[in-house]
């Protein structure tokens, strides 16, 4: 389960950064943000619960 949080994560940030430096895809900066922010908020509720 960490495995699949963690490619996630770095899936997302490579969108995030993608968007940032092609200048026309701003969205697509928006959303790998929201889903890199998404993500870690769901993979710390999963780690959360298994304590």
């Amino acid at each position: 389960m960490v495995y699949l949080i963690l490619v996630l994560l770095a899936i997302w940030l490579v969108l995030a950064i993608l968007g940032i430096v092609i200048r026309g895809l701003f969205w697509l900066a928006v959303i790998g943000g929201l889903l890199f922010v998404a993500t870690a908020v769901w993979g710390w509720l999963q780690n959360r619960q298994r304590t």
